[in-house]
């Protein structure tokens, strides 16, 4: 009995105990159903990154272009470079799948990676790693190569960065983009970053159901919404005008030395940029040369001198209160303050008139005026103008300048274009009112922007800001401007080019010392040239201006001569091509990608001078560009996919020709003289040295 009765009792504990754990079991599973954080832990967080996969799709970056569809900046593949390490890879030693001889795939990859084989060797030696990057962001072109290698263990991640096909080619206007830290390319500089959200478009994304392996489950749901891919932007910039602009400032910087330099040509009608180039510039792929994130063009602000006169004198006449043909006293004026101006030579030129006063860029004249004027009338039709004020133009960082001024001698200062600052894009905005009746324009760099689907969703266009003076003010400001480029002293003459009729005032200013007054060195100044051409009807309008440039009037002259040379050539307003028979005039064609065989054969007979360099199969550039109108006889480089490069006979060659040669094969140059090439440090047929400058002596 007594057994039996223990029995029983011990089967009812164990029931109990049974029971009393499903019950808090029960408690459990209800706990956990109705609470997200069990433990310190949030479930459903944990069940989510646990089950579901979540994948970003990044927007493809729009395409950036010249007006005339020419790339300029574009998303492009790219590769990571991977060595795995372990040999747990390999399951047949006649098959590696690791890296096995580490010198040699270190020695054979350093110089398609640009890394030294030590460094290389060092990642490869690491200790306890599956795999390693070895270098990210190579071109299809570099990860061909490695393939070609037959390297074991090697392999590519695919992915995409952003790639500028002409490299420093308007540097700090494109600007430059790159993947940030989530891998998303964002704009750091110029168009890249005014336009980044327009650039980047939207990204979408993917979720689904992994597996433990984290597999995409069968048969389960994926949730996705599609990236919309960024908008394309079409610049301004003419790709022609543009490579005329950077040969000029190329030109300058491997002949002298300066702070900086800037080289603008806008179109007088319509106040859009169609060049824009600058020293120092930098390579938008390799960042190399990247000094400052300020754009010359709209972010460097500076005392502009006598170009100013300009708009002083136009200010006198619109006011009545001009007569050139008055005569005044020039060399020095004292003011009321004891203050006296002196004009740039110290003595003047005797009693002259204030016509020939502008064209003699007269201090002493241009302070009369202001005084007449008085500094309400002149700083409120500085102002009218935009200066002291942003233009508005698409690019980032523009700043506004100063224009303040009060007293009698900040009022004479200011009339020549002292104590106060400006940015050359205001310049160029201003002087757009002397082709346009004193209608001044609003400047744009964007000429369309054009969505994913193709439609134009912007379109710039002549913007009519306000007008400033009367048709008489401007024709008398027009004609004062040929007087100093034409009848002016014999330095001013010098800008005057050959094949159009060009109007303009230079300038020269001293530089602000940041501790007042001025610097005193003997190149201390910021020289400018502000011109338009034809005389008759501007079309375009063109500003350069240099810092602390170690040259003269005379090599300004003759790079601002050039490119209006170049251009008036190049947009078919030279008077000489006007002036010839039609028929002789060649529409040139694109010959990238042809075969130099056909293509010399294609120009011998439409009477072009093709000029070959090297001795490849096919053109890879060529100079001058397509849907340019050319005369016979003109010379067209047609530049090879080899470079054994060597000198042709360049005796004879214009400055043009010879800066376009060497340009197009990066070839640094100095330049002798004016005129025509009469010798070189290179003899003809000798290999090109890229170590040494090419010394062109000019007659």
């Amino acid at each position: 009995m007594k057994r039996k009765s223990s029995v029983h009792i011990n089967i009812k504990i164990t029931m109990l105990a049974v029971s009393f754990l499903f019950v808090l079991i029960i408690a459990k599973l209800l706990f956990v159903s109705i609470s997200n954080d069990v433990d310190g832990i949030d479930l459903k967080a944990f069940a989510d990154n646990r089950n579901t996969e979540e994948k970003t799709l990044y927007a493809s970056r729009g395409t950036i272009y010249d007006r005339n569809g020419e790339i300029l900046a574009i998303n492009t593949n790219s590769y990571t470079v991977i060595a795995y390490l372990s040999a747990s890879r390999t399951k047949d030693e006649k098959n590696p799948q690791h890296v096995v001889d580490k010198e040699a795939t270190a020695k054979a990859l350093s110089p398609i990676l640009k890394r030294s084989e030590e460094e290389l060797l060092n990642l490869l030696n690491r200790e306890n790693l599956y795999q390693i990057e070895l270098r990210r962001g190579i071109t299809e072109v570099e990860k061909n190569a490695i393939i070609a290698l037959d390297l074991p263990g090697i392999d590519f991640e695919a992915g995409y960065k952003r790639s500028y096909p002409l490299g420093d080619y308007a540097s700090y206007i494109i600007g430059y983009a790159r993947k940030d830290d989530s891998g998303e390319i964002t704009g750091d500089m110029g168009i890249e970053a005014y336009f980044n959200d327009t650039l980047k478009g939207e990204n979408g994304w993917v979720k689904y159901q992994k597996d433990a392996y984290g597999y995409q489950m069968p048969n389960t749901l994926e949730l996705s919404e599609e990236a919309k891919s960024g908008s394309d932007i079409y610049l301004t910039l003419d790709q022609n005008i543009q490579l005329i602009v950077e040969n000029a400032i190329n030109t300058l910087e491997n002949n002298y030395k300066s702070g900086w330099a800037t080289f603008s040509v806008m179109d007088a009608k319509t106040g859009a940029i169609l060049g824009s180039a600058s020293t120092p510039s930098f390579n938008l792929n390799t960042l190399d040369g990247l000094e400052s994130y300020l754009n010359p063009l709209t972010s460097y602000v500076y005392e502009p001198g006598s170009v100013m006169k300009i708009f002083s004198f136009m200010n006198a006449i619109e006011e009545g209160i001009y007569d050139g043909s008055a005569t005044f006293k020039s060399g020095s004026i004292e003011l009321s303050d004891g203050t006296k101006i002196k004009d740039f030579n110290n003595t003047g030129w005797g009693y002259i008139d204030y016509d020939t006063g502008f064209a003699y860029s007269s201090n002493v004249a241009a302070t009369k005026l202001a005084l007449a004027l008085g500094a309400p009338k002149l700083r409120s039709f500085y102002e009218t103008l935009g200066f002291g004020k942003i233009t508005g133009i698409e690019l980032p960082g523009e700043l506004s300048g100063t224009v303040k001024f009060n007293y009698e001698s900040e009022l004479a200062n200011a009339s020549f274009g002292q104590g106060m600052t400006i940015t050359p894009i205001q310049m160029l905005q201003a002087l757009t009112t002397i082709a346009n009746d004193g209608v001044m324009l609003k400047p744009y760099i964007v000429d369309r922007i054009v969505d994913d689907k193709g439609n134009v969703i912007k379109e710039n266009k002549r913007t009519e800001i306000t007008s400033v003076a009367s048709k008489e003010t401007i024709k008398k400001i027009q004609d004062l401007m040929y007087k100093m480029v034409n009848d002016g002293f014999a330095s001013s003459k010098l800008f005057a080019p050959d094949n159009v009729s060009l109007i303009g005032k230079t300038g020269t200013a001293q530089i602000a010392s940041g501790q007042g007054g001025y610097l005193k060195g003997e190149f201390d100044y910021i020289k400018s040239f502000a011109g338009l051409f034809p005389y008759e009807n501007p079309q375009y309008i063109i500003f350069f201006s240099v810092k602390q440039l170690i040259g003269d009037t005379n090599d300004i002259a003759n790079i601002v001569s050039n490119v209006v040379e170049e251009v008036a050539k190049t947009m078919n307003l030279s008077e000489a091509i006007n002036d010839v028979d039609v028929t002789k005039i060649i529409d040139l064609s694109s010959y990238i990608s042809n075969q130099v065989e056909t293509t010399v054969e294609e120009l011998k007979n439409k009477n072009l001078t093709p000029i070959v360099i090297g001795k490849g199969k096919y053109v890879i550039n060529q100079y001058p560009l397509k849907r340019q109108n050319i005369l016979m006889g003109t010379k067209v480089f047609l530049l090879t996919n080899d470079t054994s490069y060597t000198l042709p006979n360049m005796i004879g060659w214009s400055t043009s020709d010879v800066v376009s040669f060497c340009n197009l094969i990066g070839l640094s140059y100095v330049l002798d003289g004016y005129g025509v090439v009469s010798s070189l440090n290179m003899s003809e047929g000798s290999p090109i040295d890229f170590n040494t400058p090419l010394e062109i002596h000019l007659s």
